[in-house]
């Protein structure tokens, strides 16, 4: 099996809290950059998403905080899609110190939005495989 989809991300002095420990709600914007990254790697970018008349949404997500990080520790964030039956599919993140320490694991719900009927699209598998000629960044 090849190696997840990761992006590299350095914590940011304005990201932390008072006692020097990255924000809990900033482990949610560095997954959703995940998120968005891959979509970009596979060529399914925000302006083709519109365009389509479809918007990716995330219905839940759990974090579990493992270990604490400060300003100037450099992670990486995985991104892997995980395919069931139906409108919704789960996304599996990790986000891991350059030393191998797992910092956070998060795990989401979500769908793709048809934007006008305002209504989650039947089969996001295959939407996503008809948008991309990468499939396999989405695990498909």
């Amino acid at each position: 099996m090849s190696e997840p989809f990761s992006v590299p991300v350095t914590v940011r002095g304005y990201e932390t809290d008072a006692l020097g420990h990255l924000n809990q709600s900033v482990y949610l914007q560095y997954a959703e950059h995940a998120r968005w990254s891959i979509l970009k790697a596979a060529g399914v970018g925000p302006a083709e998403l519109l365009a389509k008349g479809v918007g990716p949404v995330a219905l839940r997500t759990t974090v579990d905080y493992l270990r604490e990080l400060r300003a100037g520790d450099e992670v990486s964030v995985t991104c892997g899609f995980e395919w069931g039956e139906g409108k919704t599919f789960r996304i599996a993140q990790t986000i891991t110190k350059t030393d191998g320490t797992v910092s956070a694991e998060l795990l989401s719900v979500g769908g793709l939005l048809d934007l006008k009927e305002r209504r989650l699209i039947a089969d996001p598998r295959g939407y996503l495989r008809a948008l991309t000629d990468r499939p396999e960044l989405f695990g498909l």
